[in-house]
This record gives structure tokens, sequence and C-alpha cells, in this order.
């Protein structure tokens, strides 16, 4: 059954939701300013609820199944959404982004993903339509994504890497200065109109969201089929990712595990899609063509659940490894003190 909203709700929402963002960025621009940790709260907290009272309403108008699959979505790319986290502080670092107007920095980029991945979402919606054997395609991207992950191997850091050449062109092509101006992206140095580093951050961003939009749009469309669920579902894991960014602040670093939760649920859902794409499988070389019946089809309440567990075992180990670690430090800088003391007798 496919899913059949009143034409007013999906506009509305789109349109609420847009309201909202633009909202959002003229305080960003109005006020820049570093948020506190109660102010970034107090966000956090505003736009889950939202995504919470929207899952509501598509209980209400769509019916359980639905709302089950926009939450199952939403979790999925609010926890990839946190990873990209990891690249935007590596950026922010790399370029000295003061740290004043790091919040501009991440509205554009969250604009530059919106764009991004609402591309990715028209495509892969009328691909899917019209070519079910993409799923084994997708199913095996994510199974292999979701290997990269697990065992990344200075990932992060190779993306950013990656993006430094991109940077290296764009150096050869227009003149950059060496300082910012505020968060201008545009400045005069010696009566000469030049670029600031700004424009270097900016295109950094924008190459970053774009592997992750590659990355999350099949995760998703392992969850739906909806065009309008996916595009919904990645506007609300990217609305408070800006306020986010400032609250987990050192915090990232501890959740070390957090990769390993990811890949364990890059991998369900791509074996999720194998199993959907033999399930409604025609490719002739496969079953003569015919759906393979034994092929398990896995519910969205078994996929939401797989997802909050694993984000929830990947971060409550994270933390528990990192109180040890903690401790462990705290009982050793006594000693050392104890041992340099014993010398000084």
């Amino acid at each position: 059954m496919d899913l059949d909203l009143p034409l007013w709700f999906e506009i509305g929402s789109l349109v609420i939701l847009t309201l909202i963002l633009i909202a959002d960025l003229l305080l960003i621009l109005k006020r820049p300013h570093i948020p506190s940790a109660r102010e970034s709260t107090l966000w956090v907290l505003f736009y889950v609820t939202l995504a919470l009272i929207f899952a509501g309403l598509m209980w209400i108008f769509a019916g359980g199944e639905y709302a089950g699959q926009f939450v199952a979505g939403w979790l999925t790319e609010y926890s990839l959404s946190i990873d990209n986290l990891f690249v935007f502080v590596l950026i922010m670092s790399q370029f000295a982004v003061p740290r004043r107007y790091q919040q501009e920095v991440l509205m554009v980029g969250i604009i530059i993903a919106l764009v991004l991945r609402g591309i990715f979402i028209l495509l892969g919606a009328a691909i899917i339509e019209q070519f079910s054997w993409v799923f084994y395609l997708f199913g095996a991207f994510l199974v292999w994504t979701a290997i990269r992950q697990a065992f990344p191997g200075g990932d992060h850091d190779d993306e950013v890497r990656q993006e430094g050449f991109v940077v290296r062109v764009l150096r050869r092509f227009i003149d950059i200065s060496d300082e910012y101006d505020g968060a201008k992206i545009r400045t005069v140095v010696g009566g000469k109109k030049m670029w600031t580093p700004m424009i270097i951050v900016f295109v950094t961003i924008g190459v970053t969201d774009l592997l992750f939009a590659i990355d999350s749009i099949p995760a998703i469309f392992g969850i739906t089929q909806s065009a309008f669920i996916v595009f919904t579902a990645n506007i609300f894991a990217l609305m408070g990712l800006r306020q986010l960014y400032f609250l987990l602040g050192d915090l990232l670093d501890r959740l070390r595990y957090l990769h390993y939760g990811i890949a364990f649920i890059l991998a369900f859902i791509g074996l999720k899609l194998v199993f959907h794409a033999m399930h409604v499988n025609e490719l002739p070389f496969i079953n003569n063509g015919e759906h393979i019946e034994w092929a398990p089809e896995i519910s969205t309440w078994m996929s939401l659940g797989v997802i909050v567990v694993s984000m929830a075992v990947a971060t409550i180990a994270s933390l528990i490894a990192s109180a040890r670690d903690k401790r462990r430090d705290g009982d050793a800088a006594p000693a050392v003190e104890g041992s340099a003391g014993s010398e000084g007798h």
C-alpha cells in the first residue's frame, strides 16, 4: 500500500519546515555568537520534540506503519549526521574557523546538505520505481560502507585530505586571502577584491555533504520507499545539527564506539535491502526471474528496534570506556607524583 497523505498536509509540512530553517538562518545572521550549553540543549530538545510531533501526525493521517518508517528513517539519518559532525570538527580545526562564526558555517553546510539530499532523493525514488534490482546494488553498497565504517583506518582524516585536493584546485583558479574577515566570503586586501578562507570552508563542507549524501540516501531507502518520508526524515535529522555540534563539543571524542553502532545499522539495512530485492526479484539470472518467496521481509518495527538498540549500546559503551580511562588516568597521576617525591628524598 502506497503512502496516501492529504496534499495540504504534505505541502503544509514542507512550508512550515522551510520557514523554521529560514528563521534559524536569520537568527544566526542577526546575532552571531557561541551558543551556551543551555541554549543548545533547548534547541535540540525543540527539534527532537518537533520530529516526534510530526511522527504523531503521521500516525493519525497515515497509520502506525508509516509513522514507524519516519521514526526509523529519522533516527538513521540522525545517527549518520552525528558521524558527519566528526568531520565538521576536523574541518573547523584544519581551517581555524573562529568559533564565533562556526554557527554560520554549519548552517550553510546544512542548507547545502538539504539541496544535495533533495536531488539524490528524487533520483533515488525515480530509479527505484523503474528498476527493482537497484535494491541489490544499494544493499551491497551499504554492507561495503558498513565494513569501511567499522574499520575506518583514519577514514575521517582521509576525507579531509580528499577535500584538501579540491581546495588546492580552487586556489589555482581564484585569489584567496590568508586571513578571515568575519564571516564574509569576499574582502578587500591592498585595494584588491579577494575571496576569504571562508569560501574554502564552504566548498569543503559541500564536498563532505556530498560524500555523506551518497552514504545516507540508500540507507533510508532501505527503510521506506516514500520520497516524502525520506525527505522529511532528512530535514528533521539536519535541523538542530548546528546546536548539537556545540552541545556535544568535546563529547564527540568520547564516543569512540559510535562508528561501530553506525556500521551495524548500515550492515543491517544493507541486508534488509538485499532480502527485499530477493523478495521482488525480476532478474532473469536469479531464480529464473521469479520472486524468491523464502526471503524474509524485515518489518519497520524490527528495524526501529535494531537502530535504537545499536545506538544506545554504542553510546553507553563509549561513555563507560571513557569514564574508565578517566579513572585510570586519575589513579596514575598520584603514583607519578609519589615516585617523583621519593626521588627528592
